[in-house]
Order: C-alpha cells, then sequence, then structure tokens
C-alpha cells in the first residue's frame, strides 16, 4: 500500500485536489446564489416572481457549467448518421399529401425566434421589424405565410412569437397591426439570465434594474431557453389543451422557413412505424457553411455537433465537406407532449455554450447559452431530413438582404421563391463591404436593385454606388479605392468584369 506523505494529509494529491475544486465550487456557488437572492429582494410583485424563475433556470446552468471536466464529446466515439436516421426530402415528397391536410395543420403551432436586434445591421429594435421585400418585414412576411395556410385549408395555425426582454415591448406594439388577419398570434419571453465577470465568475448587475450601469449586465440565454420559458409561461400547457401537437421552430430571418405540407405530413404519419418527437431539417453544407452545426451518431443517439465543441486538432475534420456532409438549418418539428415530459422529468440536456463578450466600459464578461437544436438527443425517434437549401434563405447582412430584395425571387402569400429564369438553383454568392453594413446606408446606394438573374459572384468595396437598371452577370468584382468613388451608371449591364477605383472596366 503506497502512503503520500505531504504534511499531515494521507490522501493521494490528486484526491486532494478533488475534493479542493469541489470546496471551490460550492463556495462559487454559495455565492452565486446569495448575490442573485439580494436581487431579488430588491423587486416586488410579478417582477419578482417571474425573475425568480429565470434565476432558478440559471443556477441549474451554472451548476452544470462548474460541473464540466473536459470536452462534451469524445472525438473517437463521433459517428456518421445512420441512413435510415436522415431521410431526403424528394422522397417525402414523392409520397403526396392525404386528403385531410386540414386534420394535420390543426395540430400544428408556428414559433418563430424573435429575440434578436437588427444592431448587425444598424437598425435599432428588433430584427423582425426590418423591412426586408415590397415594404414587407420579417414579421408581415411570417403572418402572410400563417394566414394564407390558414385561408386556403380553413385551419387555425396559430403563431407563437419567443421575445426576449430587447425586442418584447416594441413588438408587442407593431402586433396591433395584425388584428384583422387570420392568425392568432401569442407572444412569451426567453428568460433574462445575468453575465458573468470573467475572473469572479459573479453576476455585474447588482439589482434588477435594466438601466444605468446595469443595463449590460443582462442577456437572454440563447434559443436553448426554448423548452423552459415556453413551459414556465403557461402557453405550453395551453396550446397541448387547445389539440396541438407538434411547434414548428425556425429563425424569424430565415426566409426560407415556411410551413411545409410534407414534412408535417411525414411527422404525424410515424415515421419507421414510431412516434418521432423532433425533426431537424438539415441540407448538404457548401464551403460557405463550414462552421455550421451537423448531426452525428453519438452513443447510439443522434446529435447535434457545434464547431464550439469539436478539440482543436480536428477543427478541420469538422470543416470537411467530405466527412461532414449536412449542416443544421435551426428548421425543427417538436412533439410539445414530449417538452412538457422532458421539462417535467427535469431531463432535458443541452451543452452549455460559454460566449464571451466586453462591455461598453472594457469589462471582460461571459454568459452561458444553449442552442434549441442540441436537445435532441434527449427526444424519442428523432430523425433528419435532409432538405432543398431552398429552405435555408437567412438574412444576417445587407449582401443576404441584396439577394432577397432582387429578382432572383418572386414574392407570393408571404413566400419567397426562385426565380425560373435563373438557370442554377444556387444563389450568387454576394460580398459588400463595410459602405453597406448599415441597412440606411445600403439602400441610398442603390437607385433600383439591379438584375441579378444571371450573377455567379459580386463583390463591392469602398465608397460605390449603382443608378437604375443595372444588370449584372457572371464575376462583377467592383473596387473603389481610399478616396475614390465609382457610380456605376443607370443601365450599365457589367458581365465577368472587374472595376477599378479609375471606372477603367477590363474583362475578368
Amino acid at each position: 500500500m503506497t502512503l503520500y506523505v505531504e504534511g499531515i494529509s494521507k490522501e493521494p494529491p490528486n484526491k486532494r485536489m478533488a475534493q479542493f475544486q469541489e470546496m471551490m465550487r460550492q463556495q462559487l456557488e454559495s455565492s452565486m446564489h446569495a448575490e442573485l437572492e439580494k436581487m431579488l429582494d430588491t423587486a416586488t410583485g410579478a417582477e419578482k416572481e417571474v425573475s425568480r424563475k429565470d434565476f432558478d433556470g440559471f443556477k441549474n446552468l451554472f451548476h452544470r457549467f462548474l460541473q464540466v471536466k473536459g470536452p462534451s464529446v469524445e472525438w473517437i466515439k463521433i459517428r456518421r448518421p445512420p441512413e435510415e436516421s436522415i431521410h431526403p426530402y424528394d422522397k417525402i415528397a414523392a409520397r403526396g399529401l392525404p386528403d385531410n391536410v386540414a386534420h394535420s395543420l390543426n395540430k400544428l403551432v408556428v414559433v418563430k425566434l424573435n429575440g434578436g436586434l437588427g444592431t448587425s445591421m444598424g437598425c435599432k429594435g428588433p430584427k423582425s421589424l426590418i423591412s426586408v421585400r415590397n415594404e414587407n418585414t420579417f414579421l408581415d412576411l411570417t403572418v402572410q405565410q400563417i394566414e394564407h395556410l390558414n385561408k386556403t385549408y380553413n385551419t387555425d395555425v396559430p403563431l407563437v412569437l419567443m421575445n426576449s426582454f430587447n425586442t418584447d415591448e416594441d413588438t408587442n406594439k407593431i402586433l396591433q397591426k395584425y388584428i384583422h388577419h387570420r392568425v392568432k398570434i401569442h407572444t412569451f419571453n426567453q428568460s433574462r439570465y445575468p453575465r458573468l465577470n470573467k475572473e469572479s465568475l459573479l453576476p455585474v448587475a447588482t439589482n434588477l434594474s435594466m438601466s444605468g450601469q446595469n443595463a449590460e449586465g443582462w442577456y437572454p440565454p440563447g434559443h436553448g431557453d426554448i423548452y423552459a420559458s415556453f413551459y414556465n409561461s403557461g402557453l405550453l400547457d395551453q396550446l397541448i389543451a387547445e389539440g396541438k401537437e407538434y411547434i414548428f421552430v425556425s429563425n424569424i430571418d430565415n426566409l426560407g422557413a415556411t410551413v411545409d405540407l410534407h414534412i408535417l405530413h411525414h411527422l404525424v404519419s410515424q415515421p419507421n412505424g414510431k412516434r418521432c418527437e423532433f425533426i431537424m431539417e438539415v441540407t448538404d453544407k457548401t464551403r460557405a457553411d463550414v462552421k455550421g452545426g451537423t448531426l452525428i451518431q453519438y452513443e447510439g443517439k443522434l446529435r447535434l455537433l457545434e464547431i464550439a465543441q469539436v478539440p482543436k486538432a480536428h477543427v478541420d475534420e469538422f470543416k470537411s465537406v467530405s466527412k461532414f456532409k449536412i449542416f443544421n438549418t435551426n428548421n425543427l418539428w417538436i412533439s410539445l407532449a414530449a417538452i412538457k415530459r422532458l421539462q417535467e422529468q427535469k431531463a432535458m440536456d443541452m451543452e452549455i455554450i460559454v460566449n464571451p463578450k466586453t462591455l461598453d466600459g472594457g469589462q471582460n464578461v461571459i454568459q452561458l447559452e444553449t442552442a434549441v437544436g442540441a436537445a435532441i438527443k434527449c427526444f424519442d425517434n428523432a430523425l433528419g431530413i435532409n432538405v432543398p437549401r431552398s429552405r435555408f434563405l437567412p438574412v444576417k447582412t445587407t449582401s443576404d438582404l441584396l439577394l432577397v430584395m432582387s429578382n432572383l425571387y418572386s414574392l407570393e402569400a408571404g413566400s419567397l421563391t426562385m426565380s425560373p429564369k435563373r438557370e442554377f438553383p444556387s444563389t450568387p454568392h454576394v460580398k459588400l463591404g463595410s459602405s453597406f453594413t448599415k441597412v440606411q446606408e445600403y439602400l441610398t446606394r442603390f437607385e433600383s436593385i439591379p438584375d441579378m438573374l444571371d450573377l455567379d459572384h459580386l463583390t463591392v468595396s469602398g465608397d460605390v454606388t449603382f443608378g437604375k437598371n443595372v444588370s449584372l452577370k457572371g464575376t462583377v468584382i467592383i473596387i473603389a479605392n481610399h478616396g475614390d468613388r465609382i457610380d456605376i451608371p443607370a443601365g450599365s449591364m457589367l458581365e465577368n468584369k472587374i472595376v477599378s477605383g479609375n471606372l477603367r472596366i477590363l474583362d475578368h
């Protein structure tokens, strides 16, 4: 028997270290609970009740964060998903639709993730209120899509918006305009969690106020919070009582995420002869999508693997289009009863994303987040469906906005469809420079949106403006050097051209 002699302890050093680490974790958790209670003492009534529910969720997340030891996946255990777990969309669509589509639609609720602001595109307020096509906002298009379904099939598909404390007030004001539309709209709020000082791991906020120094002390904890906040709001139980069975969840800025009747029928008709509780829409990865989360088989379950979980030595392998061929679109179809069961059993297990931020004053903080798709491993008989790229049309930048505003797409009943006049099904690669980042500035640079039906690639850099009725074809690169300005004349047709600072037009 080996005796470890160091001071008076006879415990082996690694055991003592583990005991010390556990003691430190407990002390930190105790300090965190005390800080949260102090903040709760500054509130009263409904605010206190809501904040207590939020803090209960945060305590659980913080506890799990402190327990994490090493990576959440062992690379050697990762397997490609079995073929029967990823169903091709074409085969599903080929089966056609039953006569009673309305029966399936009446079991459905559409949920849009509406917690984000438009700040990255230079806009104030909720991103969903940015105009994207013919003066229609993301929210307008969503309401039009669902209203069209309800009128066409005489159904009652409601819309649920998951807001955050950043978007709730402005969104609720605008909802008045939809009172006479044939869509019932419900909202609930994401939790509000405290940002943590990177060094002390304690909250930077001192009370529950959202103003002054505390304004930067709070954050909405990622879309993985949907399960707890939906359940806590009471809306989940209300919808189940109304006979609803499934939610279709997507980002409100993904203009391709419309209700697909073929996927809905596949879901309710029990694929593989089993009741499916979770469907994730995936699509083929291109070189532009190398950072997107992918589906893997891990310890016998489908699982979402995000780039943040990948050990550094394997990042290039993760980005490989040949090994990991698909990525998550974040279009998800989920059983309401299963969400209720997993919440009540406290069995919803999602990997924690540690997101570092720097506040305006220079203070380094972290925020603990989760992703909605990461819960796939908790649901029974989960599936992936490999959908066409057209179901993934996110608008994150003004480069994306240019695509959806152009003649590449036609708009009907709130849905965008690729023009049949375009010879290639893929969208052009568009890269607009920093002069186009903010929506208002971007709009002033186009007298009208160019014809882009035959465009493959567009790069624009510097002080560039476009006149009316410009046509862009093939590969077009326009670069105005610092101090120069390029005005593309009205009626110009640029095909495979490089336009440089002195407006010489060269063959590419």
